[in-house]
């Protein structure tokens, strides 16, 4: 499969919020803040583009929290929807986001993700994230602990010939 990633923006936030409800139906975050999101300007939102038959349709998104020179960054979410996953796209975005975090400065990326959530819990592992703590019952209403990983980005290589 390929998709087109771009930058996203507000004009994205209708299809964003689609993705959004259907992905995270008892926790999901509001339009408003949404909106905030993707109009701040520490934040850095790719969304991204697959075949819908009629034309591109938004398939997925993710996003990055990065003030320049903080030297830490957070993904703040990343959403597939259920046709296009199991084909490497979550991979892709969060590459893509790591990519962004250390053009930022960034050298250690956090995030949270659902401990009923084996899936992504795999996905960020293999990418290099560790478990640094737990926060009980974070996600509400379900109830459901919070998973705290870090990643600690490596020093860009710089090769000469």
């Amino acid at each position: 499969m390929t998709w087109l990633l771009r930058r996203a923006g507000v004009d994205d936030l209708d299809a964003i919020m689609v993705i959004e409800t259907a992905t995270f139906a008892n926790d999901a975050w509001s339009s408003e803040l949404m909106h905030a999101e993707l109009a701040n300007a520490h934040t850095y939102y790719l969304v991204a583009l697959g075949d819908g038959g009629e034309g591109p349709v938004l398939v997925a998104y993710g996003g990055l929290l990065a003030p320049r020179g903080a030297g830490q960054a957070d993904i703040q979410t990343i959403a597939v929807v259920e046709g296009a996953r199991g084909h490497g796209l979550g991979r892709t975005l969060m590459n893509a986001l790591l990519s962004e975090a250390r053009t930022r400065g960034a050298d250690e990326v956090f995030l949270e993700v659902r401990a009923d959530n084996p899936a992504a819990q795999h996905l960020y592992e293999s990418l290099g994230f560790e478990q640094i703590d737990l926060r009980k019952k974070y996600y509400q209403p379900d109830g459901v602990d919070a998973i705290i990983m870090r990643l600690r980005l490596p020093a860009p290589q710089v090769v000469t010939a």
